[in-house]
This record gives C-alpha cells, sequence and structure tokens, in this order.
C-alpha cells in the first residue's frame, strides 16, 4: 500500500500533463531508477498532424525546497523529461536523458522560476533542448554536462508574456556538444515585453559539428504567429562567452541578433575558436554591444 504522505505529493499517470508530481515537499531525494515515458506513440501521432494529447512530464518538482536527483535515467518522455518549478536549493547530478533527436518537445532539464539550481556530471540526448532555463530563473550552476542530440542549452523562450520574471545569474561551464542544432542559446520572443536575462556565463564549452554554437535571438516568432513586426522587450545584458572552441556545421558560427529597441550590451567574446570546414567560422551581429579578444572575426561586428 502507498503511504498517504507519498499519495499526498505523488500523481500517478492518468494526470494529462504530468507522470510523476513532487509539490510543496521539503528534503526529497531521488536516487537511481529508470524512467521510461514510452512516447514513441504520441511522437508518431504529432508526426502525423492529427488531433493528439499534449503528452505528460516524465517527473517534476513544484514548489518545493532542498531537492536532489541522483542517477536516474530517464527515456523516451512524451514531453519534458524532468522539470524544476518554483523550486529553491535543488541538485541534480548524475542524471542520464535519451530521446531521439526528432522526438519533438522532450526537452531534458527545464528549470522555471527557480532559484539555487544546479546540475552536474550529466548526459542528456533529446528532440529538444538538453538543458532550458525559463523565466524567473537565478543562480543557476550548470557544469561538465554533455549535450547531444539536442536543441543545446538554452535561456528561453524568454517574453512570451508582458509581464515576465527575470533570469539572472547563470553559469554554465565545462560542456560538450556533439551534432547539437545550437550550443549556448539566449532566445526572447519579438514582443513587448518587461522581461530579462543578465549576468550569464558560457564557460569552457566544445562543440563538435553544431548547427549555430553561440546564439542570440532576440527576434524569435515560431511560425511568425502573434509577433510579426514587433520588437522584442527582453533586455540581455552582461553576457560573457569564455573559452569556446570547436567546429560549426555552419558558417556563422556566432550569431548575435537582437532587438533594435532594447540592443544587447555588455557582451564579452573571450578566447573563442570555432571553425568552419577546417577554417575560421564567421561571425554575424545585429545591435550588440560589447567587447572581443581572442577572436578576430567577430571584431568587426561588435
Amino acid at each position: 500500500m502507498v503511504p498517504l504522505w507519498l499519495r499526498r505529493i505523488i500523481r500517478l499517470f492518468g494526470d494529462e500533463k504530468n507522470w510523476l508530481m513532487f509539490e510543496h515537499v521539503d528534503g526529497v531525494t531521488v536516487s537511481g531508477g529508470i524512467l521510461d515515458g514510452q512516447g514513441t506513440g504520441l511522437w508518431s501521432c504529432k508526426a502525423s498532424d492529427k488531433s493528439c494529447p499534449e503528452g505528460a512530464t516524465s517527473i517534476e518538482f513544484s514548489n518545493s525546497n532542498n531537492i536532489e536527483i541522483n542517477g536516474l535515467a530517464s527515456q523516451d518522455s512524451q514531453k519534458f523529461h524532468i522539470v524544476i518549478n518554483g523550486c529553491q536549493n535543488v541538485k541534480v547530478q548524475n542524471v542520464r536523458v535519451s530521446a531521439p533527436g526528432d522526438s519533438p518537445n522532450t526537452d531534458g532539464i527545464h528549470v522555471e522560476s527557480s532559484t539555487g539550481v544546479t546540475i552536474l556530471n550529466s548526459k542528456i540526448g533529446t528532440g529538444d533542448d538538453c538543458v532550458s532555463v525559463g523565466p524567473g530563473t537565478t543562480n543557476l550552476w550548470v557544469e561538465n554536462v554533455a549535450c547531444g542530440p539536442g536543441h543545446g542549452i538554452s535561456i528561453g523562450s524568454l517574453g512570451k508574456k508582458l509581464e515576465e520574471d527575470g533570469v539572472q545569474n547563470v553559469t554554465v561551464k565545462t560542456t560538450t556538444f556533439t551534432g547539437t542544432e545550437n550550443g549556448v542559446r539566449i532566445k526572447a520572443w519579438g514582443r513587448p515585453s518587461n522581461g530579462f536575462a543578465r549576468n550569464i556565463l558560457f564557460q569552457h564549452a566544445v562543440m563538435t559539428n553544431v548547427q549555430n554554437p553561440i546564439l542570440i535571438d532576440q527576434n524569435y516568432c515560431p511560425g511568425d504567429k502573434n509577433c510579426p513586426n514587433q520588437e522584442s522587450g527582453v533586455k540581455i545584458s552582461d553576457v560573457t562567452y569564455q573559452d569556446i572552441h570547436g567546429s560549426s556545421a555552419t558558417e556563422v558560427a556566432v550569431k548575435l541578433d537582437c532587438s533594435t529597441k532594447y540592443p544587447c550590451t555588455g557582451i564579452e567574446l573571450e578566447d573563442v575558436k570555432l571553425t568552419y570546414n577546417n577554417r575560421p567560422a564567421e561571425a554575424s551581429c545585429t545591435n550588440a554591444a560589447g567587447t572581443v579578444s581572442g577572436f578576430a572575426e567577430a571584431s568587426s561586428c561588435l
């Protein structure tokens, strides 16, 4: 029999949004085990353009404190694999996340409205972001994470709502990206918002055949719906890219596409050395201001 206290915090499959849900808990540790979301049927449904269920996140912690996830394996989630939402003091380590590169919306670890989250020593391959960082995230530390396949490590999307909490004090270091769509990315909707992203460090990253190794997209507008011809209100500032090496799958390895109304400021590129077809890759910067050292190709656009 499931103890009463456990029944209060875990909702088993049948909830359309979450498979396992921990809410308003303190001091919980999840150690080891495998979660198999068996998402292939739902992905096939979505690929056929039929009317399909939204799908369930495999495991979520919501409005909880002092959480540890250690040694968990999550595979083939219908939607997000691991979600940390509205939490404080969370440690995720030695996690393995796997889903095919074409599986839709299968983010590995999503953090939102949380502070003091640490993600360490993990390997993540999905059909979406390996790690995604939503509004209201502060004091996030990501270290020694291998990403691929997937869409990289993304801050955002931000600015979907007019009134939205910002993201600040994020460190992403000692990461590898293999065959991913993006490496390190910040994306913001191209429409009005009071959101922001600031004090962000991307350090010691190795890219292998990555389509967009370094990307700021402040004109994010999927499907050109609800945002064409508008300017992003998200303010992006004080972002440092330090010791980023490797190969790009496209000629432009650094793309900073910022808002005309709220340009990106305080961008620092330090020791960024990316190649395309065994020659130095290019950089493209729009409405971005900052400094460059050790990366000649970017000097003309910052």
